[in-house]
């Protein structure tokens, strides 16, 4: 049977060269990076080189780059760190987050009391920064935390334009950036990011393993304790193969990015094109006026009724079509996806919506088996 996979922002299949490079590390470099003999020091060089690399790619510092086991690890220790050690006594983040963001923000409220304090959501499911701008204007010390890119809609967020916002309300900007990293370029160093997370497992690397950026002389504590390893930011061996097999993802990202890009867009027009023909009255959730969503990404409402809402997953997984309805997260939820409640009108949250996510691994092929295996449903 044929298959098409199309659920790149839940998780991307390792690059081959990734995996090659996995192996000569696993092969080669098996000391821990903290002994002192010289097996260790050349799986230090290895960690470390890594650290480089993923820094210049993003335009950052190597010492601003920690290492952890993945994006929701990074989200949670900079948020409550945030709380604990930095001492603010508000957040501002959204109801549209990822739940590694949702519900860290609602146990800090439980924890030590913080105000929580969420700002309007656009049609796409990203920030409206004129409401930021508004809740700001209360002078307490406070953490934004809103997303780059929304992991349902592929609604994006002007961190350029929300940096500056915070910056000049003297508030902390931290962003989750998962699903956009190793998709578009960064410029760090010339940004009013204060932190910035990421996982390897969305930009065609290992599973298990992700960064995140801390703007230097920022005094954020453990929340993993132990030994000395990430600068005393986390504590425990570090999975020196995991870090090598990002670093090289991220490297083969960029270096293909535009390529990747344009092939990925014309894959999601020839996808709107079809629905377009095959299903009259389809609606791109979170689309309204010129509104930009992001490339690999399209949500999808489906023109059928609510009776197929609960099989459609099924149905598509036996013909060999892996989508999703939201966040793998919650995907074994049978709940409407809390992004979509927040923008649908009432009316259209039980109908059957898709998340279709793409990579430059795919083909029209997979297209059309999706388009082949909707009609049957």
């Amino acid at each position: 049977m044929n298959k098409a996979y199309l659920d790149n922002a839940s998780t991307t299949a390792i690059h081959p060269e990734v995996i090659a490079e996995m192996v000569r590390v696993m092969s080669d470099n098996y000391g821990n990076p903290s002994s002192t003999h010289a097996t260790g020091r050349n799986a230090k060089v290895v960690l470390e080189t890594a650290r480089k690399t993923i820094a210049s790619l993003i335009n950052a510092e190597a010492r601003e780059i920690i290492f952890t086991s993945c994006g929701t690890e990074a989200n949670n220790w900079i948020i409550r760190s945030a709380v604990k050690d930095l001492k603010v006594q508000r957040i501002i983040s959204s109801r549209a987050e990822h739940h590694s963001v949702l519900n860290t923000v609602i146990m800090m409220k439980a924890e030590y009391g913080i105000e929580v304090q969420y700002v309007n959501l656009l049609p796409d499911g990203s920030a409206d920064l004129t409401h930021l701008v508004k809740l700001l204007s209360e002078n307490v010390p406070t953490l934004v935390s809103l997303m780059h890119v929304n992991n349902e809609t592929g609604g994006v967020l002007d961190i350029e334009r929300a940096g500056r916002i915070c910056k000049q309300a003297g508030a902390l900007f931290h962003t989750d950036a998962v699903q956009s990293v190793g998709k578009v370029k960064f410029d760090l160093q010339n940004s009013n990011v204060d932190f910035l997370t990421a996982s390897a497992h969305k930009f065609h690397g290992p599973k298990g393993v992700g960064f995140a950026f801390v703007r230097k002389n920022t005094p954020l504590q453990p929340m993993i304790f132990g030994g000395e390893q990430e600068k005393g930011f986390r504590a425990g061996t570090e999975a020196v193969h995991q870090v090598a097999g990002m670093a090289r993802a991220l490297q083969l990202s960029y270096e293909t990015l535009e390529a990747d890009r344009e092939h990925i867009t014309s894959l999601k027009n020839y996808l709107l094109g079809q629905l377009e023909i095959n299903f009259p009255g389809y609606k791109v959730n979170g689309k309204s006026g010129n509104t930009e969503l992001f490339y690999n990404i399209t949500n999808i409402l489906l023109p059928l009724g609510e009776e197929k809402t609960a099989m459609i997953l099924f149905h598509l997984d036996m013909k060999g079509v892996a989508v999703s309805r939201g966040s793998a997260c919650q995907s074994g939820s049978i709940r409407p996806s809390h992004v979509l409640r927040e923008i649908l009108p009432e009316d259209e949250i039980g109908k059957p919506s898709l998340r279709i996510s793409l990579s430059h691994f795919n083909t029209k092929e997979d297209i059309d088996l999706l388009i082949d295996a909707l009609k049957a449903v």
